[in-house]
């Protein structure tokens, strides 16, 4: 019977406050790994000393990869988030703030909108008055 291995996708922090994310089957090694120094061409190398503030364990290799991969494009606040398990600070920084995004055309077009029926009430102010009524306009004809 073989051995159930785990692997764990992890953050460091590094003494200049940067943020290293990898994965790994032991942790405790690999913070010595990176803690020595050896490998002069790493990231961490030059940011020693580094501490593991985040570890996560996963039995599904594919995932752990995918996580791991996923948290590296992260932003630092999103990363921040997950490392003090904020999930409400995490959800509101996972969420898209492109202006391209749909949750923005909603806003766009009610901009474009409410400028439209702002020149169209100006437009017709001199002939017309518009009033508000609960749920729609009245044109009243001011020249009757």
């Amino acid at each position: 019977m073989s051995e159930s291995r785990y692997l764990f996708v992890y953050i460091l922090k590094c003494s200049d406050n940067t943020y290293y994310t990898g994965f790994t089957y032991n942790p405790e090694r690999r913070i010595e790994e990176h803690n020595s120094g050896d490998n002069k061409n790493s990231y961490t190398s030059q940011r020693l000393p580094v501490e593991m503030i985040f570890c996560e364990k996963f039995t599904d290799f594919n995932l752990a990869i995918i996580w791991e991969k996923k948290i590296k494009d992260w932003s630092r606040k999103k990363k921040e988030a997950l490392i003090k398990e904020n999930w409400d600070q995490l959800k509101i920084e996972a969420a898209c703030k492109n202006y391209t995004s749909h949750k923005n055309l909603f806003g766009q077009a009610s901009s474009v909108l409410d400028s439209a029926r702002t020149e169209t009430q100006e437009s017709l102010s001199a002939q017309t008055v518009v009033v508000r009524s609960q749920s729609h306009f009245t044109i009243v004809d001011t020249n009757a």
